[in-house]
């Protein structure tokens, strides 16, 4: 008959922590960060909840964890041969795109700015600000101000699908905007009268793109 250390060993091997990654994972994208604790990672893998703390310390390193592996993805997705400029758009875009798909990713990187998610993205652009020959007394300044950005707007985008998600769709939202800046007083605000109607047809990706580039544009100047 089987030792209970040995039943314990073959049950927390079958669990992975990969499948408690990808259970955790479902309930944040489901539910939200507060709907995952071990009970209810316990319940969707039908276990008890000492076979997941087998494999993580707490909710902490599992949030941790889960966003590694969200963003690891991303890294994956570079396309061999392309150059350093295009390698640190689609890092940017593909980050943007899964913090707006799974908006907690946003929150978890800006809360555990140490943690391994955010040495992949800062690594992944690093390297390529010296490929571009960004002098080594810019190269922190340049690759903060990308990741702030990168972070920042892919953050409030995602916030702000979340406050008008189910409410109203986007076009709809931004039309209701545009049209409150087009009715403002044009001595108080003749700069944001005129740009009512491109926030009202623009695409959040195309800017965000744009700002990217903008960036880009800076360090090549310092360069």
């Amino acid at each position: 008959m089987a030792t209970k250390s040995q039943r314990t060993e073959r049950r927390a091997d079958a669990l992975s922590k990969q499948r408690i990654v990808e259970a955790a994972r479902e309930i944040l994208d489901t539910a939200g960060e507060r709907a995952l604790t071990f009970r209810a990672l316990a319940a969707r893998l039908a276990t008890g909840p000492g076979a997941i703390y087998w494999h993580v310390a707490d909710k902490n390193e599992l949030l941790a964890a889960t966003t590694d592996d969200v963003i690891a993805r991303v890294m994956t997705e570079i396309t061999e041969g392309a150059t350093p400029r295009e390698v640190i758009r689609t890092v940017a875009l593909g980050v943007f795109d899964v913090i707006d798909t799974h908006p907690w990713v946003g929150a978890q990187l800006a809360r555990e700015p140490a943690q391994t998610a955010m040495l992949q993205i800062f690594e992944r652009i690093g390297r390529q600000l010296e490929a571009l020959g960004v002098p080594e007394r810019a190269q922190f300044d340049s690759a903060s101000a990308l990741v702030n950005y990168i972070l920042g707007v892919a953050g409030q985008n995602a916030a702000n699908a979340r406050i008008h998600g189910g409410k109203t769709d986007r076009s709809t939202h931004l039309g209701t905007i545009a049209e409150q800046w087009a009715h403002l007083d044009p001595a108080e605000y003749p700069f944001v009268r005129r740009l009512s109607a491109q926030l009202r047809d623009h695409d959040d990706r195309e800017q965000f793109l744009a700002g990217i580039d903008l960036i880009l544009a800076g360090i090549s100047a310092v360069r």
